[in-house]
């Protein structure tokens, strides 16, 4: 089947997958032809037992037993629940109207207080078309198109408002470098891809002015809260990393300097100039949300031009840890499906494990949510999602989806 008919046949389950309304952690046990725990091997012929929200057992079916009176679903293939590394669902909606667009704001090219939080629909309908495909976990937040356009957050897709939802309110900083963040010839600063990344050193500068002086023994010379700077200083204690969209050797180049110099944790993101800086990429240690495998690409003028499909195998090859991600779709519907980009990537030659990883626990790990989530193991959230085949070929289907124990999108057969 091909992708875009599978798209729209999975449309057609938005309504029944809203109709199954989220609740309180539930029990349950999900048996699987094949039980892919991720971090570890392949249980054939397993058994997920759910209980309070929580997996308590994993194991091959004829030694874990099902707890009496505990409801049973069965599928070919079981999985932890999907995450999507980087999206911006929940921000971007399905009207595409004004109403429904919060993906940006471009009246300045420094915003680190703006958060995502603020602004996240948990009942817009394409939160439930992801989960229906799998996808329980969702990092979302801002377009790229600023230097630095405000705070990620983690979210379930489930619940009826962000409380209900929010795994991590707070996930990240994001910022682009690049054209994507010069103003766009209207006199504006940033104009160049010099002064883009100034106002981010610059703003990084204040920053650390800013928490020396609030940190003074002497309240009468601290100076008022302000919400910008302070941000930014959570970014240079560690405590948010910066995720950089950056799609040209330069612009990766330059991320990777500024890092450097001010001491953050940094996440990239995008990289389609990846065979260009890769040994860079290996040798300063940090994770990578690589592009979207389907990514529509521009001329080769454009930063995106040298993205390619087998990117995902690039970086796996290299043994660099990365996610793969929906990314910022600026075409109807809005949004990408996670699964199907991994499916290309799995196409181009990223082996089964290292692409299920890419959107389960090492996106967890990237994240710093694999405690909770990424993996069937015991303790962690009771997130997972049942298949008729394997996830990766455009004629399986998700079956289910399970959050926290509850079911929370199903297809009869």
């Amino acid at each position: 089947m091909k992708p875009v008919r599978k798209l729209a046949a999975a449309a057609t389950l938005v309504a029944l997958a809203g109709l199954l309304r989220p609740v309180a952690a539930q029990d349950l046990v999900v048996d699987g032809d094949s039980v892919y725990v991720v971090s570890g091997p392949a249980i054939p012929d397993g058994r997920v037992v759910i209980r309070d929200g929580k997996i308590a057992a994993v194991g091959p079916r004829a030694s874990t037993p099902a707890p009496a009176g505990v409801p049973v679903r069965h599928a070919a293939v079981v999985t932890p629940g999907l995450i999507d590394a980087h999206a911006t669902v929940g921000l971007s909606g399905l009207l595409n109207q004004t109403q429904d667009q919060d993906v940006l704001d471009t009246n300045a090219p420094i915003q680190p207080e703006l958060r995502a939080l603020d602004a996240y629909n948990a009942r817009d309908p394409l939160v439930a078309w992801l989960r229906s495909f799998g996808v329980t976990t969702v990092h979302t937040g801002p377009a790229p198109g600023a230097t630095i356009s405000g705070t990620t957050l983690i979210v379930k897709t489930t619940g009826d408002s962000v409380e209900d939802a929010v795994l991590v309110p707070e996930a990240m900083v994001a910022a682009t470098l690049g054209p994507d963040a010069t103003a766009k010839g209207d006199g504006k600063s940033p104009g160049t891809r010099t002064k883009v990344v100034a106002v981010l050193r610059q703003a990084l500068l204040d920053a650390q002015a800013y928490a020396r002086k609030r940190a003074d023994d002497d309240e009468s010379k601290r100076p008022e809260r302000d919400l910008r700077k302070e941000t930014l200083a959570r970014v240079l204690s560690g405590e948010l990393p910066l995720l950089v969209t950056a799609q040209s050797h330069q612009d990766i180049q330059a991320a990777l300097r500024v890092a450097d110099e001010f001491s953050v944790r940094l996440v990239l993101d995008g990289c389609a100039d990846l065979a260009l800086v890769l040994d860079e990429i290996v040798a300063a240690g940090v994770p990578v949300i690589v592009h979207p495998a389907m990514m529509r690409t521009g001329t080769e003028s454009d930063p995106t031009a040298n993205a390619r499909l087998d990117d995902a195998k690039r970086l796996a090859d290299a043994g660099v840890l990365f996610a793969q991600q929906s990314g910022y779709e600026d075409y109807v519907p809005k949004t990408r499906v996670v699964l199907l980009e991994a499916g290309v990537s799995a196409g181009y030659g990223l082996d089964f494990s290292k692409c299920l990883a890419s959107i389960t626990l090492d996106a967890a790990k990237i994240l710093g949510v694999d405690d909770r989530i990424g993996s069937l193991e015991v303790g962690k959230d009771g997130d997972v999602a049942l298949y008729d085949g394997d996830p990766f070929e455009y004629t399986s289907h998700c079956v289910g989806t399970v959050i926290g124990g509850s079911v929370v999108s199903e297809v009869v057969r």
